[in-house]
Parts: structure tokens; C-alpha cells; sequence
């Protein structure tokens, strides 16, 4: 019988490589979706209605696996999830017409779920004061969408796009095993037979709960919507070949998955409002910069007109989304992070809900995205859609939090206050 201890380990480690698979997954048409394109002719909408379908499906079926997960515990439902998308990964391969993908892409979009059971899972194998660094190294499975990024370049120019999801299928079935056979189930995890579906989804009343899936749809669905349609922005703005494209594009997806661990970290030491609130400024700063297009002032001067070339090259446009993406890293974990400390009772029911709303974003976002590029023909319209949407995020957290904090502070100084007059 293998101690607590290394069933936490082990559950931890499987979740993580489990969710790290269901994630490419999951984004796997923000690659094989770009010869796609070309070979069907799609406008720049269809492209993004194409990658964003499974984000649909992943972000709506999260509701309810959070709460069959609170029910009849994570193990089963985890396993059972990633079975159900092997043959549709691997019919991918097969279609041949537009809405073969997206029909498929709904299917093959399940995975998306597996965050809702795999933080629920983790995060009851641990106590409170470990469980936002839990959440945060099972959260780093967002890297996944790495892993598309460095292989399904290579795979689509040597092999063809049709590779990507043949290989894809085989990889998961092998994870469903591993995972299958080196987790466990605890029975004390699940809630009680006495909780109806009515009482878990009794939560959706609670504005804070609204307030957490707005956040979640910056860092969560800003992140997957970003990841999507990256590759596509450096083709169509710098020219790169899509190899390179999604290489570049990888130094943005690869540290904003693998550096939420710290961010759990960060936010069980100095806690999961002074996380976030630094992570929206921070955001809201970048995002602003990255919104600029690329443009030119003319100067008429007396020795005739000058020409100022402006706008981010390449480089620059990369280290600022590299800081967008470590800041979000930080802020998906801390946002787990209230979740975790506020409702430990029905994480899952609530991490469901976070979980749809932010993947909602992952979805609408990339298809805003395309309809933008196709009303203004700016790639960088994207950026600004995202920094007024990070705005609202810092007014609601400022009206809620800071000022609520500040209140706060100063009944408990009043209080003290009369408690000192009252004293003989």
C-alpha cells in the first residue's frame, strides 16, 4: 500500500502529464489550422471560428465534469474524458471539408475539460497551505500548448498536417494508460450523496464567483486565444515561415504554462489578491504597447518631408508578450488561489464554473480576433480589444478588493479608536 505521501505524488505528476496532453490537444488546429486554411481558402474569421471550436466544447462541458468530479471522484472521470476523444483526434486526419473540422473540433474539444477534473482532483490531495503550488504545478500543463508549438511545425513540413493528429491520437491512448494505472481514488473526497445539483450550482449567485471568471477569462482565455492565433500573427505581420512562426510563438505559450507553479507559490505566500492585482497592471501596461500598428509619420519640414517609421519590430513585440505571458502564468494560478481558499468545500463545482467562463474567452476571443483583422486589416486591433477588456478587470478588482480592503481597515481603526475612549 503506498503511503499518502507518494499517492500525492503520484496523482500530482499523472494529472499534470495528463492534462499536459489533453492541452495539445486542444490547441492543435493553431498549427495544422494554418495549411488548412490555405488548402480550403478560408477568410481570416473562418480561421479563427476553426481553432477556437474545440475551446467551445472544452470550455462548456467544464460545469459539468467540475461537479461529476465532486461526485464520483477524479480518477474515473479524468480517464473516461480522455478515452472519449481518441477516435475523433484520429478523424481529424481523415476530413476533407470545412465542417468536417469543426464537427470533429467539438468532439476532439473535450479535453479542454480536463483542467475542471484535474484541479479538483489535485488539489484535494493536498492541505490548504500546499494546495495553490499543487494547483500551480497541475496548472503548468498549460505548456501543452508548447509541445504543439515545437512539434506540429515539423510534423505538418515533413509528414503533412494529417500526421499531427494521428500521432496525437496514439500519444493519448498511452497516457490514459499511465495515468490510469499510477493514480488512486479517495472516497473522502467526493461530496455527499445529500448535495443536489441544485445546491452546487447555488454558487453561480455568488457575485465573487463572477468576479473570479472574469479575471480567469483574461489570464485563462487571453492565454489559449493568444496561443491560437499566434503563429498566425507572425506569419501574416513579419513574413516568418510557420516553423519559425511557431517556434518565436513558443517563447510566449512555454513560460506562461511552466511558470504558474511559482505563481501558486507566490500566491500562498503573499496571497491571491496582491498576486493578481500586480499581474492586470502589468498586463494592462504591455498590452497597451503591443496594441500600437505598425505605421508612419510624415514631417513636412523646410527641407522637405520626413518619414518616422513606427511600430514594434519582431523582438520588442516578443519580450513585451513574454511578459504578458509570465504575468498571466501568475495570475492563472492565483485566481485558483482564491478559489481554493474561499470555497474548499466544492472546488470542483467552482472551478467548473471559473473554468467555462475563462474557456468561453479562449473561444470568443480568437473569433473577435478575426473579425477585427477583417473589419480593420490591423493584426494589432487584437492587442487593444485585450487591454480594454484588462482595464475593466483592474476598475472591478480596485471597486471590490482595494477599496473594499481600504474600508476595511479604517472600521477596524475606528474601532480601536472607541475601544481606547471606553477604557478607564
Amino acid at each position: 500500500m503506498a503511503t499518502r505521501q507518494k499517492q500525492q505524488i503520484s496523482v500530482l505528476v499523472m494529472s499534470t502529464l495528463a492534462f499536459t496532453a489533453c492541452f495539445a490537444v486542444w490547441v492543435m488546429f493553431s498549427v495544422i489550422g494554418i495549411p488548412i486554411k490555405d488548402e480550403l481558402g478560408l477568410s481570416d474569421t473562418q480561421f479563427g471560428l476553426l481553432a477556437a471550436t474545440p475551446i467551445l466544447t472544452g470550455s462548456l462541458i467544464r460545469l459539468p465534469l467540475g461537479m461529476w468530479t465532486d461526485t464520483y471522484g477524479g480518477r474515473v472521470v479524468f480517464t473516461l474524458l480522455m478515452i472519449s476523444t481518441l477516435i475523433p483526434i484520429w478523424l481529424i486526419s481523415a476530413a476533407t471539408t470545412y465542417w468536417h473540422f469543426l464537427v470533429l473540433g467539438l468532439f476532439v474539444g473535450v479535453a479542454g475539460g480536463s483542467f475542471a477534473v484535474g484541479i479538483a482532483y489535485t488539489g484535494r490531495w493536498f492541505s490548504q497551505e500546499r494546495r495553490g503550488f499543487a494547483m500551480g504545478i497541475f496548472g503548468a500543463g498549460n505548456a501543452g500548448a508548447a509541445i504543439t508549438k515545437f512539434a506540429a511545425p515539423t510534423l505538418v513540413v515533413v509528414y503533412g498536417w494529417q500526421a499531427v493528429p494521428r500521432i496525437y491520437a496514439v500519444a493519448m491512448a498511452v497516457v490514459v494508460i499511465l495515468f490510469w494505472f499510477f493514480t488512486y481514488s479517495d472516497p473522502s473526497h467526493r461530496v455527499g450523496s445529500q448535495v443536489t445539483i441544485r445546491q452546487q450550482l447555488s454558487a453561480l449567485k455568488d457575485i465573487r464567483v463572477w468576479k473570479y471568471c472574469q479575471y480567469y477569462s483574461i489570464v485563462f482565455g487571453g492565454y489559449v486565444a493568444i496561443s491560437l492565433w499566434l503563429t498566425r500573427y507572425y506569419i501574416s505581420e513579419y513574413g516568418f515561415g510557420i516553423q519559425t512562426a511557431a517556434l518565436i510563438a513558443a517563447i510566449f505559450v512555454l513560460p506562461s504554462g511552466v511558470i504558474r507553479a511559482l505563481g501558486g507559490w507566490l500566491s500562498d505566500r503573499f496571497g491571491a489578491h496582491t498576486v493578481t492585482w500586480w499581474v492586470m497592471w502589468t498586463s494592462c501596461i504591455c498590452l497597451f504597447l503591443l496594441s500600437y500598428p505598425q505605421h508612419e509619420v510624415t514631417f513636412h519640414t523646410l527641407r522637405g518631408e520626413v518619414t518616422l517609421s513606427l511600430g514594434l519590430n519582431a523582438w520588442v513585440f516578443t519580450l513585451l508578450l513574454f511578459i504578458v505571458g509570465i504575468a498571466w502564468g501568475f495570475g492563472k494560478a492565483s485566481v485558483f488561489k482564491y478559489i481554493g481558499d474561499e470555497y474548499p468545500e466544492n472546488i470542483g463545482v467552482i472551478s467548473g464554473i471559473v473554468g467555462l467562463i475563462g474557456g468561453l474567452g479562449g473561444f470568443l476571443f480568437p473569433v473577435l480576433f478575426g473579425l477585427l483583422v477583417d473589419l480593420t486589416a490591423i493584426n494589432s486591433s487584437i492587442f487593444l480589444f485585450l487591454f480594454g477588456a484588462t482595464c475593466w478587470s483592474l476598475v472591478w478588482m480596485y471597486s471590490t478588493e482595494v477599496r473594499g480592503l481600504k474600508n476595511l481597515k479604517l472600521i477596524a481603526a475606528r474601532g480601536d479608536e472607541l475601544s481606547k475612549r471606553d477604557r478607564p
